[in-house]
């Protein structure tokens, strides 16, 4: 029987950067013998559901794949490509949001904490023509050399950096 993380004699090498709860379950494919097959998969099944229960591993589709990514906009995350295995990701160089908070660092310059839980700073010293309020609609957009642009309620873009 293979445990979980054991591999069998004559299995295929393990995928780099494949967990290895899933390769013990892949592994299980090779069996010839049925009952051993079963036996093997019954295993290392119950094993993944008590990890993923646990919170050692976590699995997540497609979907959820994009929403971390759209999450992350704003942050530099080398290791969010993970997420991509088959597929040239979607690439995310906009958000629109709600500013839940605006207000003035003590700097001067604003701060918005958006409904989702992100805060952008203001990096520039531009002017708003229209103080933003709590409900104010936010648009965040890549801009040159790794930086951001955002509006506040269509007004003239500011520039600004995610900070949470």
């Amino acid at each position: 029987m293979l445990g979980l993380t054991g591999t069998a004699i004559g299995a295929e090498p393990k995928s780099i950067g494949r967990a290895a709860q899933f390769q013990s379950l892949l592994d299980c494919k090779s069996k010839t013998d049925s009952a051993e097959r079963l036996a093997c998969y019954d295993t290392v099944v119950g094993a993944l559901a008590g990890a993923e229960q646990k919170g050692d591993i976590v699995v997540v589709d497609r979907d959820q794949a994009k929403a971390v990514r759209r999450q992350a906009f704003g942050f530099n995350l080398p290791s969010l490509s993970m997420f991509e295995k088959t597929e040239k990701p979607e690439e995310v160089d906009n958000l629109a949001s709600v500013a839940k908070r605006a207000y003035r660092g003590g700097d001067g310059k604003w701060v918005f904490e958006l409904e989702d839980g992100a805060v952008w700073a203001q990096t520039d010293n531009e002017p708003l023509g229209r103080q933003p309020k709590e409900g104010s609609k936010i648009e965040i957009r890549r801009a040159a050399m790794g930086s951001y642009f955002l509006n506040s309620d269509g007004q003239r873009a500011v520039r600004a950096r995610r900070v949470k």
